[in-house]
């Protein structure tokens, strides 16, 4: 097959996407059939669809969220004691605009990594940053990071993100380090209003 021109310098700008709905276009034969301004937006829609899903790709792979969960797959018929509407507003993500704190508690085996895992990836959808971690992990790679210079780096990246997900909390006490540390986290969040 031999390659067009225009479809070289669409790979050579890096509008790969355009390039791909450029080549389906053509193997198609559509595009007679296609006016120049809808042949046009046909190409942009690919190009801005694969980067929409490039970003959100990069998003989730950042979150490191701990389960692959949607809230719409969230089921209220099990009796978990969940409240649609505040399920609703909390979907909804203006509460992370407003810097408020979400705590989700309940006994254990109820789902709650889960939701929370839910309500990360619609973060990440509704194109914010996340991340996940796991309290006891999260404090052991502070104390290693305050030992080889990465510490101050890692205390800004936590503040920097819009959700920031702790997990499995309380499961042991914190020491002296680590209270300093989460003091820190939250000076961080909570300075940047």
């Amino acid at each position: 097959m031999l390659t067009h021109p225009t479809l070289d310098q669409l790979y050579a700008l890096g509008l790969h996407g355009m390039a791909k709905a450029f080549a389906d276009i053509e193997a198609g034969g559509e595009a007679a059939s296609l006016g120049h301004a809808e042949w046009l937006a046909l190409l942009l829609e690919r190009e801005a669809s694969l980067r929409r899903d490039k970003r959100l790709s990069k998003r989730l792979q950042y979150a490191k969220l701990r389960q692959e969960a949607c809230v719409e797959d969230i089921d209220y018929r099990t009796p978990r004691g969940l409240d649609r509407s505040l399920l609703t507003m909390l979907v909804e993500g203006r509460w992370i605009d407003d810097h408020a704190n979400l705590l989700i508690c309940g006994p254990s085996g109820v789902g709650k990594s889960w939701l929370a895992s839910a309500l990360g990836n619609k973060a990440c959808r509704d194109n914010r940053s996340v991340l996940y971690q796991r309290v006891p992990r999260l404090f052991t790679d502070l104390a290693l990071a305050r030992g080889d210079g990465r510490h101050s780096r890692l205390l800004r990246a936590l503040g920097r993100v819009d959700l920031l997900i702790f997990d499995d909390w309380g499961l042991e006490p914190l020491d002296a380090a680590a209270r300093h540390d989460l003091l820190e986290i939250l000076e961080d969040r909570y300075g940047r209003r």
